[in-house]
């Protein structure tokens, strides 16, 4: 090996999916690169300009910029560059310059293409795609890590036998671990143990568990497949299997863990709710949605369908609130709507929603009437609240008299934020554009509405701007540390809001590539299609934004799932310390592409990009 390819061959070992290569490919590999050393302020690469290959930073920074001259991003040393366009047509998707003296490794094109074709790691690595993942979600196929119900529990061998039975009974549990101090895995006690080795051979409660329990069980490892567990479970007639990781104390899996995923599902979930006869039957129902979240993700489900079925549940539970209300209140006075909005509204709710909602009325209403349809708003939006669809923090409810409406009330709404497009009406328009139609017997009082309004927006080219600067108020978190601005003081420090600055500046985007072609879709990946389809995105454009966006969207939700694994409460929040150097690579990647969208949006180029 040449003394001049040692320092490539040695920082390649340490850089995702380099790492992977066996290390006869791997020198193949490092010979193949070329090493340039630029001074701050050389261009890399201009926009649209041919690529001769892809970069690796090894040291020093570089800027990309979008086509409008607008920074997406600034990047460090393992970052690496320019795949996005070499991969699409060949031609650079953005501007490179270094920021500082710099080093990079520059991978030829046809070198970047072998490698793609006849190295599975390094093809996965460098496709952001995740529409060819697997979508099947049985058991079998799942990873023994998906199924844990919680995190495992485990006790000392000189633990008592009534201690054991004490910590099962309070934790409502059937088994134990019994680990060492290093949580090695020993052996478990369960509660079969304690019936047929304890109480019907008479020994004493002080007896310690090491006496009783199933030395040396057989475990798994956290990544072997559901079917593993099956098998085993049937085979040997079993009912605990624990899982351990090099030998440690990891998990443990159940014949209950498997019903429930069994039976957890939205059909069931459903059924539950429609046969609910109080808020607290349908309560109990919805508490199940984070182990819902947990099976869908676990199962690869699309991100779209996770929330699509998640959101279905709220909107069986609205309606059955609805029809609670009406039982107690009578038939209404007047033909009416419940519409969400939000992300109800776009049916992607994931493990954590409050409630955006407002009543459209039929414009034969009286005074008299409001009485009955204020006290309907209250009963609903009390049980969403009980069933933990949260109070919106904006009053963005039917319970607020202004959201409680004749549509020639809700038209005269939309009319004026169009006419007069203040900040108060951008954010108006931005929520009530999402309306989707829940419950209600007034059919009809939405679509001339939707119609009328959005033909009427989007010949407003000023009303039109305006939302378009509503829409970039969101940003990717893209920053100097691995690419990523993190917050930075708080509870969620070091964190990124997969929300907020994740999966809204998509939503903005799309809603303004809606209202441009006059789409009546509400769900954002469905606007996306549809603006692609009406001419309104162009086809790269539209790709590239649908692959960032699902990226997004579904480690969004993986994040949520391993928060309801581990017990605790799903949130928006991701530390991009939890991720590993493939999963940053992609997720830096996407939020690059969201901020370039949003770029040729805001310089009037965002339609056909």
């Amino acid at each position: 090996m040449a003394a001049d390819l040692t320092p490539i061959l040695a920082f390649l070992e340490g850089v995702h999916p380099y790492d992977n290569l066996p290390r006869n490919e791997l020198e193949r590999v490092a010979s193949s690169f070329r090493r340039r050393e630029l001074p701050e302020g050389s261009v890399v690469y201009s926009f649209r300009e041919p690529l001769e290959g892809i970069y690796l930073i090894k040291s020093g920074s570089v800027e990309v910029t979008d086509r409008n001259g607008a920074l997406v991003s600034i990047l460090g040393p393992r970052n690496t560059f320019g795949e996005r366009g070499l991969m699409r047509d060949g031609l650079a998707a953005t501007t490179a310059r270094t920021s500082s003296p710099t080093v990079l490794l520059e991978l030829p094109a046809e070198a970047f293409r072998e490698l793609s074709k006849t190295v599975p790691a390094f093809s996965r690595f460098f496709n952001r795609a995740r529409s060819g993942e697997a979508r099947n979600h049985s058991i079998a196929t799942m990873k023994i890590s998906e199924l844990f119900a919680q995190a495992p529990i485990s006790c000392a061998p000189d633990t008592t036998v009534a201690e054991a039975a004490r910590q099962m009974r309070d934790r409502r549990i059937s088994s134990l671990g019994v680990t060492d101090p290093e949580n090695r895995l020993l052996g478990i006690v369960t509660v079969r143990d304690l019936s047929n080795k304890v109480l019907a051979e008479g020994r004493a409660p002080e007896t310690p568990v090491r006496e009783v329990m199933t030395a040396d069980p057989v475990s798994l490892p956290p990544d072997g497949l559901g079917s593993d567990l099956l098998h085993i479970m049937f085979e040997k007639r079993i009912g605990h299997l624990p899982v351990t990781d090099r030998g440690r104390f990891v998990g443990m899996v159940t014949q209950t863990d498997l019903t429930r995923f069994q039976a957890v599902s939205s059909a069931v979930l459903i059924r539950d709710v429609a046969a609910a006869e109080s808020v607290e039957d349908m309560a109990a129902v919805t508490a199940q949605i984070p182990q819902l979240l947990v099976q869908l993700v676990g199962g690869h489900h699309a991100h779209e369908v996770v929330t699509r079925l998640i959101t279905d549940i709220a909107d069986a539970v609205t309606r059955r609130l609805l029809a609670m209300a009406e039982d107690r209140l009578g038939p209404p006075p007047v033909p009416y709507l419940w519409m969400a909005c939000g992300s109800q509204g776009r049916q992607e709710q994931t493990g954590v929603s409050d409630q955006d909602n407002c009543l459209i009325l039929d414009d034969a209403v009286t005074d008299a009437d409001m009485a009955y349809f204020r006290q309907l708003a209250k009963i609903v939006s009390d049980g969403l609240n009980a069933c933990g669809y949260v109070y919106c923090p904006g009053d963005m409810m039917a319970t607020n008299p202004r959201w409680c409406q004749p549509v020639r009330v809700w038209r005269d709404y939309f009319d004026g934020w169009i006419a007069t497009p203040n900040p108060e009406a951008q954010m108006l328009a931005s929520v009530m554009f999402d309306l989707r139609a829940i419950g209600g017997n007034g059919a009809g009082l939405f679509a001339d509405l939707q119609a009328r309004t959005l033909e009427k927006a989007s010949k407003n080219s000023i009303f039109v701007a305006h939302m378009i600067a509503n829409s970039l108020k969101h940003t990717p978190p893209l920053g100097l540390i691995r690419g990523f601005a993190t917050i930075r003081s708080g509870e969620y420090r070091n964190h990124i809001d997969m929300k907020h600055n994740g999966v809204v500046p998509v939503a903005d985007l799309a809603r303004v590539y809606a209202l441009r072609g006059r789409l009546p879709e509400v769900n954002t990946r469905a606007r996306l299609l549809e603006a692609e389809e009406a001419g309104v995105l162009s086809h790269s454009g539209a790709r590239d934004l649908t692959e960032a966006y699902d990226l997004i969207a579904s480690m969004r939700l993986e994040n949520q799932a391993n928060l309801a694994r581990a017990g605790r409460k799903p949130d928006n929040y991701l530390a991009p310390s939890d991720l590993s150097d493939f999963e940053r690579s992609h997720l830096r990647d996407a939020f690059v592409v969201v901020r370039t969208m949003q770029s040729a949006l805001g310089h009037g180029k965002g339609v056909m990009s």
